[in-house]
């Protein structure tokens, strides 16, 4: 299927071609007919998967059909799209103005840790869409500059995460002032009881689009496990780090404070990293994730709720310096890397004390991660027993992994991802998989 099969117009299909785009995702290809059907959608997806531009481009089309009917119409705010992260909020605006570049809508995005100035001049001058985050929407709404009376599209993204976050109380604040008669879309990355008790209160009669199994890691991500004491995570992440193969690497710490500890001792070690969590500055947060895009900066470290809203292009690494305490946390970390089609690596940092997150984890995706033996920082070996590595092949297991004959992952022979009882402990060629190739056929976010 190509995005031209799906009724779509002309100028967003000439902006699709322009973004590189030509074949559109599963959840594209389930969800754009549906919300042009003006129906109500439930959307169960992992990042990654394509989900803005399946809300997106619909949206576009809706509101471009409106405003072609009464172009001379007031433009006041026909579609609300709530999310919990300024950097998420930040790159749906940038995927709204990229396929809408040759319709007549606007659009802007509010969020909190600026200042309110160019926020409000924006709706001052008339928006068809809005992005937001609750806090900040909430505000301005009391300030008098927001009115939700006229939103005939309401898109709630990331609600697990919104419900993570403490925001269900402001979302809730949010609904009791939009109109009934609505649209309404709904999704997220897993569907807990009480995210699905949320979306029976917004949606009606909605269709369901669920794409992956909840909870599921991607085939495309190759995952490893290293058994490492707390205090030799540091040397080895250095150590894996070495290896000038890995281009660019998401790092992941449990806390802030962590977060700039790790900064601090890769730039002792020569390597170029900065960190990306809630102490920062919107600017500062803005300029480290454009740095890394650009690969100006190697390592990008991070926490949960900071790095929800990061999407890189073809991110060859996520690295779990340390395990989360919630398993779905896990899934939603190495989802950044193996995106779109591209392959991934995800490797992941696991003490004495994290050993019980690690069985979580195992018990959520129905498999166990491969463990590698063969580095210079093992913990002791009774630890490494609780979690050991699949005697079968990967490729056996529930979701298909591959995994090559010499027991590695496939395309990987770099030894840090030999599993345990290797006898080979000589690097048995180079990585031909290059990171980071552009692809012709690329897909829409």
């Amino acid at each position: 299927m190509q995005f031209s099969d799906l009724s779509l117009i002309d100028p967003i299909l000439k902006a699709l071609a322009e973004e590189g785009y030509a074949t559109p995702t599963p959840i594209q290809q389930q969800a754009i007919p549906i919300l042009l059907g003006r129906q109500d959608l439930l959307g169960c997806a992992q990042t990654g998967t394509g989900k803005t531009a399946a809300f997106a481009i619909p949206i576009l089309q809706l509101l471009n059909e409106e405003r072609s009917k009464n172009p001379n119409a007031p433009r006041r705010i026909k579609t609300l799209v709530l999310t919990p992260t300024r950097e998420l909020a930040i790159q749906i605006d940038e995927s709204f103005a990229a396929y809408g570049r040759h319709l007549n809508l606007r659009h802007a995005v509010i969020f909190g840790g600026v200042s309110q100035h160019s926020q409000v001049n924006a709706l001052k001058a008339g928006l068809d869409i809005l992005i937001a985050t609750p806090g900040r929407l909430l505000d301005l709404m009391n300030q008098g500059f927001v009115s939700l009376r006229d939103v005939q599209f309401f898109v709630l993204d990331e609600a697990d995460r919104m419900l993570d976050m403490g925001f269900i109380h402001d979302v809730k604040k949010v609904i009791t002032r939009l109109p009934e008669r609505r649209q309404s879309l709904f999704f997220s990355a897993t569907m807990p009881p009480d995210v699905a008790k949320l979306a029976d209160t917004i949606l009606h009669k909605p269709a369901k689009v669920e794409v992956t199994p909840v909870s599921s890691t991607a085939d495309t991500i190759q995952q490893a496990m290293y058994f490492v004491g707390k205090e030799d995570k540091r040397k080895l992440l250095v150590h894996i780090l070495d290896d000038k193969k890995i281009k660019s690497a998401l790092v992941f710490a449990r806390t802030k404070h962590g977060a700039d500890k790790v900064v601090k001792d890769l730039i002792k070690a020569g390597i170029q990293a900065e960190a990306i969590h809630g102490n920062k500055s919107q600017n500062a947060r803005q300029r480290a994730l454009s740095n890394f895009k650009s690969r100006e900066t190697r390592v990008l470290v991070a926490t949960d709720i900071a790095a929800r809203g990061i999407d890189v292009d073809e991110l060859s690494h996520v690295i779990n310096y340390e395990l989360p305490n919630i398993p779905e946390t896990y899934v939603h970390r190495i989802g950044r890397t193996g995106r779109a089609g591209h392959d991934g690596i995800a490797l992941s940092f696991c003490d004495a004390e994290e050993t019980a997150y690690l069985k979580d984890i195992h018990k959520l995706i129905g498999k166990r991660v491969p463990v590698v033996e063969d580095h210079p920082y093992v913990l002791d070996t009774a630890v490494a027993a609780m979690a050991p590595a699949p005697a079968q092949r990967q490729g056996q297991g529930r979701n298909g992994n591959r995994s090559g004959g010499n027991g590695r992952p496939n395309g990987s022979s770099n030894n840090s991802f030999r599993r345990s009882g290797s006898t080979n402990s000589s690097r048995s060629g180079e990585n031909n998989r290059r990171f980071g190739n552009s692809r012709s056929d690329r897909t829409a976010n």
